[in-house]
């Protein structure tokens, strides 16, 4: 093949920096350095070895920017008059990046690099650069060998010395401050320096991503959890899947290790698997390895070490595996960076970093991640540990615990358990729990009973097959004890059982006639006497109610007699409350309860909101507060579709205050998720509506509902945050749960396609956006209304236009612009997709036809227009788009006439290569007669746009100032200056006369100073 031209080489100098950061844009950069010096042209080789430079500075291959750099440095000794002020600023600026990377390469002797920072300094002193940027790579050297007295010294007379061209940015240096405090244990003070970058002040290309993961740990043993959960949210999507960024991303893997976030951990580390194997940049792998460690360590304390991992060296690995090849070779690297310091520094940071405490048991984070399975225990190299799983080694050990238990302590144990039964405590399961697992349980023959009955409610309530011979072995069990009102509800739970397994009417009828016969026979003095008959009776009105509807319909047709049926429901149901409503408040609260789910079902929501607020009242009162809970939350809802927000928030508060007894966690995630609902639709407090669902979505993910409610709970939290302006963890939130929300409906998947594709819009990730806005329109596709698929494929034209994709954003807005002609009730959205296909034929070339379809494309646009204007002229909007039109048409033809300058007079100095954009293809030449003749064109239409927005009034003069000052210096290209001052000075005369205010200040200062410019141009 044969050598590249000095041009060819300058093109693929331009087209090797658009190339994505990594390998493959590393090794084009060095074969181009190559064929620059085979060229010949020193300046191009110098190009080109700072391009090779810049390539490995934002790669895993960094430490390889030392040999191009001395080539750089020689080529400077050799000619420094071959450098001007641009190439020597850029070859000491890199001078900086150098330091560093000689510190991270263990292979580089400590006396070469002290010579490197030593010729550093001597040649910065002598290029009138200050001490600034030298303390601080001696700092980077002297932590690295352990060397603090040292260490110190440089970072004070680093932060003492003037900055200056050399100095890094402001985000940078903050972050290296910061790690220094961090590094010497002062959490709070390292937090405070970089608070600049944390909040947006100051940034650069790699900040505040670095910053952001560095400030994890620190928030969290500061106790912040709040914010490094939303910096980790933020921090990992600008860090996921940058290669040079490893670093931190270790930093996000062990921050979700060490916050009960393993699950998301490990789904990190899955991400970024092909990262794992040597690296040229050792110490990034050291960094990335010490971060990855602490998770699978982690995951082998939890009783997940053979577990799959991700694979590494091509062969799946479990997690006690990974773990030992990867500590193995992070100490390896320890060792050399230690051996070539003469310290144990390195390896010393490493074994602290690996065997890290956790910090928290649980810092939820709001995005899904999938469920680690559960865990048995196991030993973690070579160390018992137990899972912390109710059910697990754990929870043997709190076995063996009791079991060292006092008998005394035992009965105690037992007592309470009865009391939270007898209650309905929502505790009483775990105390029954308990109680079997204590080697005594067996040992008497009532708790044995109490035991047996636990399991056979549990069974009842999984639905197991095996529930109604537990139930009777139960109800047997406490006769032969004698424990009569045990019996008679084992009778009631019997029919309970049955009714949900669909047996038939006889025979449940027969069952709730036994358990009713069975709590009447109890002894008058038995206490729970009244509550077992009320209990079989509320069940019987129930069960019977059920069974007349089946009836009703199996004679009649379906739901014949059902208003009928609802009014017999609701008659006996208020008898029951009533009847007993002094004596058990609580079962009549529950009767309360379903009397308002039926007036809601009847839709009359005014009397359930009372009903329901009647039957909390109960419950509380009764002393079983978490009995509210559920028509608390019920009430809640009711009242937000009455538009009574005020009184849903506080019928939701109180629902989460009576819940804290509640263990069901599916109960404690619908309470949260409707509080959270009612709070974000309030518009008034955003983060604590964040929080409970947050928490929310915590909860239904234990509760194993993470695609359902979980979900619904995700994407509140995602409402939230975009509210809140947090876009970044809004975006991630949605991202992780987007899966499951697709599934529950074409109305949810198209809503929830489109709020992400604005959320990565508003973060100027437009293929993003594009792609779930076309998802969105490919749903409403077979939809009757046109308008949502025209108003996706309309913003996806915008977005694939933003993300230079032409021929896939034409495509898109020829889409919109059909379906809005079909809805023909959106001119004004016709215009502007109009408007922009005129455009895009203009991104590849400014040719003659090329301008042709832009302006045919806006004339139809203006026709559009006209159009509207004539069947309502007083349309205002339609009056400044018109304008808006014109405006653009002008500016067409001016980039016509632009592209014939371009070609008549080419710019010597730029061209590929320079970081400019290449320039649209050749247009032909134009005669003087037709530049003028799209000049006075030109002019022509700015009057007439300006023309509109005069008659729009000061709202629009800013609008009619823009085109009044085109139309004026193309005057001035007409050689009639004076025409120009002219126009401009009339409109500066104008705006004098309008009251103060009614302009910017700085529109009239410009215009004067934009009518002297032509003035003195004329003279």
């Amino acid at each position: 093949m044969s050598p590249m031209t000095a041009e060819e080489v300058r093109q693929a100098l331009y087209e090797n920096q658009c190339l994505p950061n990594g390998t493959g844009r590393n090794a084009q950069a060095e074969a181009l350095a190559n064929a620059a010096e085979a060229c010949g042209d020193r300046g191009l080789f110098r190009r080109a070895l700072l391009n090779q430079i810049d390539a490995y500075e934002y790669s895993s291959e960094r430490t390889r920017m030392v040999v191009p750099f001395a080539r750089l440095l020689q080529e400077y000794d050799r000619d420094p008059a071959g450098f001007d002020g641009g190439d020597a600023h850029s070859l000491f600026w890199r001078f900086k990046w150098v330091a560093g990377q000689l510190v991270s390469s263990p292979e580089i002797p400590l006396t070469s690099v002290t010579g490197w920072l030593e010729d550093m300094e001597r040649r910065y002193r002598l290029a009138g650069y200050t001490e600034r940027a030298v303390r601080q790579s001696e700092f980077y050297l002297a932590d690295a060998t352990g060397d603090d007295e040292r260490a110190e010294r440089a970072v004070s007379r680093w932060q003492s010395a003037d900055r200056d061209p050399m100095s890094d940015c402001h985000a940078c240096e903050t972050n290296s401050q910061g790690w220094f405090w961090a590094g010497r244990g002062d959490d709070e003070k390292a937090v405070g320096i970089w608070e600049p970058v944390l909040a947006g002040k100051q940034s650069c290309l790699e900040e505040p991503h670095r910053v952001l993961a560095r400030s994890l740990l620190p928030l969290v043993r500061l106790g912040r959890g709040a914010e490094a959960r939303s910096h980790h949210l933020r921090g990992y999507r600008m860090a996921r899947g940058n290669e040079s960024l490893l670093r931190s991303i270790g930093e996000h893997i062990e921050f979700c290790a060490l916050t009960g976030n393993e699950a998301r951990g490990l789904e990190i580390l899955a991400d970024h698997a092909t990262r794992l194997g040597p690296l040229v940049d050792v110490e990034a792998q050291l960094q990335f390895y010490g971060g990855i460690l602490v998770l699978l360590r982690r995951l082998g304390e939890l009783g997940h070490g053979a577990a799959p991992s991700v694979s590494y060296g091509g062969a799946a690995r479990t997690v006690d595996e990974l773990h030992g090849i990867l500590r193995e070779d992070a100490l390896a690297i320890a060792r050399r960076f230690d051996g070539r310091n003469g310290t144990t520094r390195v390896s010393d940071r490493l074994l602290e970093r690996i065997g890290r405490a956790q910090l928290l048991g649980s810092l939820p984070l709001g995005v899904r991640s999938t469920a680690l399975p559960l865990a048995e225990a196991s030993s973690v190299h070579g160390e018992p540990t137990a899972a912390s799983r109710p059910g697990s080694a754990a929870a043997a050990g709190s076995a063996s615990a009791s079991a060292s238990t006092s008998a005394g302590s035992f009965a105690e144990l037992v007592e309470r358990a009865r009391t939270a039964r007898d209650l309905g405590h929502p505790g009483a399961d775990a105390l029954w729990d308990e109680v079997a697992r204590h080697p005594g349980a067996g040992a008497d023959p009532l708790i044995a009973a109490d035991v047996a009955d636990h399991r056979a409610l549990e069974a009842a309530r999984a639905g197991s097959d095996g529930a109604a011979r537990l139930l009777a072995d139960v109800r047997d069990g406490y006769q032969d004890l004698g424990i009569a009102e045990r019996a008679a509800l084992s009778e009631l739970r019997l029919a309970t059982v049955a009714a949900q397994s669909g047996a038939g009417a006889e025979e449940l009828r027969g069952l709730l006639s036994v358990a009713l016969r069975a709590a009447e026979a109890l002894d008058p003095d038995e206490p729970l006497r009244t509550r077992r008959i009320a209990f079989a009776e509320l069940t019987g009105i129930r069960v019977e109610s059920y069974l007349r509807s089946v009836e009703a319909a199996g004679e009649h047709g379906h739901g014949q007699e059902e208003g009928h049926g609802h009014g017999e429901l609701a008659a006996e149901l208020g008898a029951f409350a009533e009847s007993y409503a002094s004596a058990l408040p609580d079962v009549a609260a529950e009767a309360e309860e379903m009397l308002g789910r039926l007036a809601l079902s009847q839709g009359d929501p005014d009397r359930a909101v009372a009903l329901l607020a009647g039957s909390a009242d109960r419950s509380v009162a009764a002393g079983r507060p978490w009995l509210a809970v559920d028509p608390l939350v019920l009430r809640a809802g009711v009242l937000m579709s009455l538009d009574r927000p005020a009184e849903a928030e506080e019928a939701a508060r109180a629902g989460l205050l009576h819940a804290a007894e509640v263990t069901d966690a599916e109960a404690q995630g619908v309470v949260r998720l409707t509080l959270a609902d009612i709070l974000l639709r309030r518009d008034e407090t955003d983060a604590e509506a964040s929080e409970h669902a947050l928490e929310a979505a915590h909860w239904f993910d234990q509760a194993g509902l993470t695609s359902d409610g979980g979900a619904q709970a995700r994407l509140l939290l995602a409402r939230c945050h975009a509210r809140a302006g947090h876009t970044s963890e809004a975006a991630e939130v949605l991202q992780s749960t987007l899966p499951d929300l697709l599934g529950h409906g074409e109305g949810q998947a198209v809503s929830v396609r489109e709020f992400l594709g604005d959320l990565l819009r508003e973060l100027r990730d437009a293929r993003g956006a594009a792609e779930q806005y076309l998802l969105a329109a490919e749903v409403t596709e077979g939809w009757e209304d046109p308008r949502p698929q025209a108003g996706f494929a309309q913003a996806a034209g915008d977005q694939l236009s933003e993300a230079q994709l032409v021929p896939e954003a034409v495509a898109a807005y020829e889409r919109a612009l059909e379906l809005r002609r079909r809805s023909k009730d959106a001119p004004i959205a016709e215009v502007l997709i109009l408007r922009s296909l005129a455009w895009l034929g203009l991104r590849a070339e400014v040719t003659n036809a090329a301008v042709a379809g832009a302006r045919a494309r806006m004339e139809a646009a203006a026709e559009v227009l006209t159009a509207v204007l004539a069947d309502v002229p007083g349309d205002l909007e339609a009056r400044a788009e018109l304008a808006e039109t014109w405006n653009q048409l002008a500016q067409i033809l001016d980039r016509r006439v632009c592209a014939h300058q371009e070609q008549e007079e080419p710019d010597e100095e730029e061209g590929p290569g320079t970081g400019e954009t290449p320039r649209s293809g050749p247009a032909e030449p134009l005669g003087a007669a037709e530049l003028e003749a799209l000049r006075l064109e030109e002019i022509r239409l700015w009057e007439r746009a300006a023309a509109l927005h005069a008659e729009l009034g000061p709202d629009h003069l800013e609008a009619r100032y823009q085109c009044v000052n085109n139309a004026a210096w193309t005057e001035h290209e007409l050689g009639r200056p004076e025409a120009g001052a002219a126009r401009v000075s009339a409109l500066a005369d104008e705006v004098r006369e309008l009251p103060e205010g009614a302009s910017p200040q700085w529109l009239l200062q410009s215009a004067e100073r934009t009518a002297e410019q032509l003035r003195r141009t004329a003279s």
